[in-house]
């Protein structure tokens, strides 16, 4: 199917035409990227072996961030690698089918990001305020059920994106304005109706995420309770302490998503397309690219796992 050909209602392919209005200026777009990339792809994977090795590292707090970093390094490189494909080769083609798995993967592993730091949030409240049953509570099994159920509640409300995208007629062409197959960007080239797209779309981004921050702030409330009934301040701030690596990667992850989520539905006539398709990209690259910097920094024990790597690898 070419691209102005319109004779059939589902394209064979679209064209992902990259950024809009900066196509002279790709190559030079892609080096922070592909800078990013790199950082992410490195740092996650390093501090998923790192806790897989370091048994003083298999805890639950650390469970969670092995599942925060694999979920990370699977969400950019779902995009990514065929961002770079476009900015340096300019592969534009993706298959129809391609693009809606690249569309589900992508919107899963946003709420999937969002679900597991809302069970990290939970995993901060009952390390503060239960101490003593901490290890009783969050067994294994628990965190494996937890990070399921997560997974599943996901999958089960980002399938109809799919469904409800396949059922429109794309009549106008396959052109899309953006680097990877967003809902809404695909559902915009579409000469349907694609209102209940966008209701079902926003229902989703806020049962998700509404869901998730509600949590959060919940936990985070009852955690402040607990850290300033502390009668030590020394005891506060290490109480407290624990918790500033998550609070950053909340930052990290909810701003540029919740921006994301709102321009695309009611701020696209104020705010230029490329600068959106940017943020788009950044929103996906930002959190795996900073959550391993953010807790290499912060966390003594993974500062002191790293050490311990390093020197025993040293060892002869």
């Amino acid at each position: 199917m070419s691209g102005d050909n319109s004779s059939s209602l589902t394209p064979g392919f679209f064209i992902l035409n990259g950024v809009p209005g900066l196509e002279a200026t790709h190559i030079w777009i892609s080096l922070p990227f592909c800078f990013m990339y790199t950082i992410a792809v490195v740092g996650n994977c390093g501090l998923i072996c790192l806790i897989s090795h370091e048994e003083a590292l298999h805890r639950p707090m650390y469970y969670f961030l092995a599942l925060l970093s694999f979920t990370d390094v699977t969400l950019c490189t779902t995009t990514v690698p065929n961002t770079l494909c476009i900015f340096w080769f300019n592969l534009k083609e993706i298959d129809f089918n391609a693009c809606l798995a690249q569309m589900f993967f992508v919107h899963m592993l946003t709420g999937m990001e969002s679900g597991v730091l809302m069970l990290m949030a939970l995993d901060r409240y009952v390390a503060i305020c239960y101490p003593l049953c901490y290890a009783t509570i969050l067994t294994n099994p628990v965190i494996a059920k937890a990070g399921l159920a997560t997974l599943l509640r996901n999958v089960m409300l980002i399938i109809p994106f799919i469904l409800l995208t396949k059922r429109l007629p794309y009549c106008r062409g396959n052109f899309i304005p953006h680097t990877y197959c967003d809902h809404m960007s695909v559902a915009k080239v579409s000469c349907g109706n694609f209102k209940v797209n966008a209701v079902y779309g926003l229902f989703a981004a806020l049962l998700i995420g509404g869901f998730d921050m509600v949590c959060i702030a919940v936990s985070y409330a009852m955690i402040l309770q607990a850290v300033v009934s502390l009668s030590s301040a020394d005891a506060r701030h290490k109480a407290f302490s624990t918790c500033t690596s998550h609070i950053c990667a909340i930052i990290i992850t909810y701003v540029p998503a919740l921006f994301t989520i709102f321009t695309h539905r009611f701020g696209g006539k104020n705010i230029p397309h490329h600068i959106h398709i940017i943020i788009a990209n950044l929103y996906l690259m930002f959190p795996p690219t900073l959550n391993p910097v953010v807790y290499g920094v912060k966390t003594k024990q993974i500062r002191e796992g790293v050490i311990k790597l390093i020197l025993r690898r040293k060892l002869p």
